[in-house]
């Protein structure tokens, strides 16, 4: 494994290296790898090594601005990067706009010190659930190119995985942190919807989240203390956390209620994700958490969820100039058309149910403080198709059932390796939490992590 965040600023700290040397590093790596594995859509070189030499004097001069001053990290093409255009992998965005605002997460970035590196590529409009584009092509899983990532943060997976750079952050609207980095070995976490604000507005509305793409849980911690900072663009961000996740997530969970649903009582798993992932619930067991085989007791929400992305995205596409539909992926074309047929009542009927499955929860929370399920009931497939070839799947999310709910229901779920099926790929395992409790859910990661290790 590459070297963490964490052990990165404890080597600034004692002199062992450098924000110049750990950025080189990066940049060698993509001139390395990047040919192949096409995880970024834009490098920066000149300018990140700039950022790195005056991260270095910063800590040669004992006034680091943050943890992760000097870590060499790259940001998802759907955030908005002041100088860096933002295309979100479409032929439709013009490159030659302002492109003068940050979002806030790359604000809190670069108040952190952090050295950005450049941007990772997305599907378009990170529509879906693997990573490749009419834009910038196919990207490449590290553990085996001929793999997908997953997606729709899949640039973002690569990147980190296969140490070009340390740090990476991703949107989640109905997976698309956890599932590439279930499937390149990874930790992925997406928070409470509104614990790192939004600008500006996404479309997907309640869906869409933003979250931490790292090597470690601690490293995941670390960056949810910068990205969770306030942001007043956006309306719908929670209060400051009252703590240092950070902290947190060692605090002890022993004693805490785990339910273990390997199939939420309708998915079909693989045989070996499966074993992979009831090994790994068995060192929680151990570990002194009391786990109870559980699932929540909701039917597949897939219908509802595919009235609320739908829309979305059809919303999105109406502004792109006319002649678009002959730019756009075809499968987005697809979905645009489709979200054009919902009615306000469609839409209310999905939100309806979408509220029910929150409410749900929260009493299945009342019972049991996280439950786990495998993040992803296959392991990574062919790259350069949207569903496993050969299957009889007709779209993306019925491959991923165990992800979406919870970006209805906006709850913390994370992802973090658990193991690898015998032809070497990984697998990721998923603990959810109450809304809010993003601190609990780190911590029985960092837990279960630790004991892997």
């Amino acid at each position: 494994m590459s070297t963490t965040a964490t052990e990165l600023i404890k080597a600034y700290a004692s002199g062992e290296s450098s924000p110049v040397e750990a950025t080189q590093d990066a940049l060698d790596a993509i001139k390395a790898k990047d040919g192949e594995l096409n995880a970024y859509c834009l490098v920066d070189a000149e300018s990140a090594l700039r950022q790195a030499k005056a991260s270095e004097t910063r800590w040669r001069e004992g006034g680091p601005l943050s943890p992760l001053d000097g870590v060499p990290t790259s940001i998802k093409d759907m955030f908005l990067t002041e100088g860096w255009p933002t295309l979100r992998g479409s032929k439709c965005i013009d490159p030659n706009l302002p492109w003068d605002v940050d979002s806030p997460v790359t604000a809190r970035l670069r108040e952190s010190g952090a050295v950005l590196l450049g941007k990772t590529t997305t599907p378009e409009l990170a529509w879906k659930a693997v990573t490749d584009s009419p834009l910038t092509g196919i990207t490449r899983n590290p553990v085996d190119p001929s793999k997908t990532t997953g997606g729709s943060s899949g640039g973002s997976a690569a990147a980190v995985a296969a140490g070009m750079g340390v740090l990476s952050v991703g949107t989640d609207g109905g997976g698309s942190v956890r599932i590439p980095a279930s499937f390149c070995g990874i930790v992925g976490f997406k928070p409470t919807h509104g614990r790192i604000p939004l600008f500006p507005a996404s479309p997907f509305g309640p869906l869409s989240h933003a979250g931490p793409m790292t090597l470690s849980v601690a490293d995941t911690a670390l960056m949810l203390d910068i990205l969770s900072r306030p942001d007043h663009r956006d309306p719908a961000a929670l209060p400051p956390y009252q703590g240092i996740y950070l902290d947190a997530s060692e605090r002890d969970v022993t004693g805490l209620r785990v339910a273990f649903s390997p199939d939420l009582g309708y998915v079909n798993v693989d045989p070996e994700v499966a074993a992979i992932v009831a090994e790994a619930v068995a060192v929680l067991e151990k570990l002194g958490l009391n786990v109870t085989r559980s699932d929540p007791g909701f039917t597949d929400p897939l219908d509802a969820f595919e009235v609320l992305w739908s829309t979305g995205a059809a919303q999105w596409l109406e502004t792109f100039p006319a002649g678009s539909d002959v730019l756009v992926d075809p499968g987005l074309l697809g979905m645009w058309r489709k979200g054009l047929t919902h009615s306000a009542a469609d839409y209310l009927e999905a939100t309806a149910i979408r509220a029910a499955l929150g409410i749900l929860m929260g009493e299945f929370h009342s019972r049991f403080d996280v439950l786990v399920t495998p993040t992803v009931p296959i392991p990574a497939f062919e790259a350069g198709h949207d569903i496993p070839p050969g299957s009889a799947l007709t779209g993306w999310p019925q491959w991923t059932p165990f992800t979406y709910p919870f970006n209805m229901t906006q709850q913390p779920a994370i992802s973090i390796p658990v193991g690898v099926t015998g032809a070497g790929l990984p697998v990721g395992l998923q603990i959810v939490g109450p809304r809010h409790a993003d601190d609990v859910v780190l911590a029985v990661a960092r837990t279960l992590e630790s004991a892997l290790a």
